[in-house]
């Protein structure tokens, strides 16, 4: 016997119509001109000014001039705000479809607290003072916390509510745990200061190598739980209906936003707003559809971030501001904005 599918079903399923998916796609190849064009004015442009040629040099003639060392070292800063920001950007379209709520951001499951946790702890406790190794004591500690958000919040039977509550429970708990160790040790505070604004100065070719396989596994988890998330989205009874397991999507969600978020945290601090901001805008012009807004917030976040890693090298020449500051600025007044806009619409 056959049972028609509801209408919300089907317009989910059904193919968009050709003229909307060349648009999606055109709106691809636009985004990632866009992205490589602030990549380039990201080697180009900073704290130290640099003529063009000495750019040009840096970039196909190295030959250890003052030029060529900032040049390699702004391209390193480059390709991980690259690779941070689309992470940061999946990580908060991920949680968001999770947990069903278009204002969620990778903070909301407590991962960058878990990783400020045990920086701290390594520089207070272990003596523990170069940037590889806060690489995997963020990692891991970010990974631990998302473990335990998944137990708290019901492992098998976790829910979306259930998910963000034991999240919002445990960053509360390690950012008093992070004030208090800093409070008492001054060492620590200084150390930390730096980075738990969120910075891209300090990347190396090494800090990049060691999140990389991070990076790509989360990447790849994310883009393909698109079509899984897409059928949670229509409610846990249309989606098991679909064949999706419930209990596994929310497993592997958690997983991948956790690689991501965890692994871009470790590298450059806890950035904020970029995994609420772009996909929020992105569902914008796609659609509810996360086969489209995964390609576009892995690529429109690297183009937030870096852009505001470049105005921070200009706005406070020759000193730097830092790129979580500057994220931070800009994000406040979009995030009021998307809170009263959803407000409105819920009048």
């Amino acid at each position: 016997m056959l049972v028609e599918s509801p209408p919300e079903q089907r317009a989910e399923t059904a193919p968009a119509p050709p003229t909307r998916r060349v648009v999606r796609a055109f709106g691809l190849v636009l985004a990632v001109a866009i992205l490589v064009l602030v990549a380039l004015a990201s080697i180009a442009i900073g704290a130290k000014e640099l003529s063009l040629g000495q750019v040009w040099h840096g970039l196909f003639e190295d030959s250890g001039t003052y030029g060529d060392v900032v040049v390699a070292e702004r391209m390193s800063r480059t390709v991980l705000g690259l690779l941070a920001g689309a992470a940061l950007g999946l990580a908060g379209a991920v949680l968001q479809a999770l947990t069903r709520n278009p204002l969620a951001d990778p903070g909301l499951l407590g991962i960058n607290a878990g990783a400020s946790a045990a920086v701290v702890t390594a520089i207070t406790f272990l003596g523990v003072t170069s940037l590889s190794g806060y690489v995997w004591f963020a990692f891991f500690g970010a990974a631990a916390v998302g473990a335990l958000v998944w137990f708290l919040g019901g492992s098998r039977g976790a829910t979306p509510v259930r998910l963000a509550l034991a999240g919002t429970a445990i960053s509360a708990a390690l950012y008093g745990y992070l004030q208090a160790v800093m409070i008492m040790d001054d060492a620590a505070l200084g150390k930390m200061r730096f980075w738990t604004v969120g910075s891209l100065s300090a990347a190396t070719d090494s800090t990049t190598e060691q999140v990389l396989p991070f990076l790509l596994a989360g990447t790849v988890l994310a883009l393909a739980l698109a079509r899984p998330l897409n059928a949670m989205a229509m409610g846990d009874d249309t989606a098991k209906a679909l064949g999706a397991n419930l209990n596994r999507t929310r497993a592997l969600s958690m997983l991948a936003a956790t690689m991501l978020c965890g692994a871009a945290t470790a590298a450059c601090g806890p950035i904020v707003f970029v995994g609420l901001m772009v996909p929020h805008v992105v569902r914008s012009f796609t659609g509810p559809d996360l086969r489209w807004i995964l390609p576009y917030a892995a690529l429109l976040s690297p183009v937030l971030l870096l852009g505001a890693d470049v105005i921070g090298r200009i706005v406070a020449r020759p000193a730097e501001l830092q790129v979580g500051i500057v994220t931070a600025i800009l994000g406040g007044p979009v995030f009021i904005y998307l809170v009263r806009r959803r407000r409105t619409a819920q009048l």
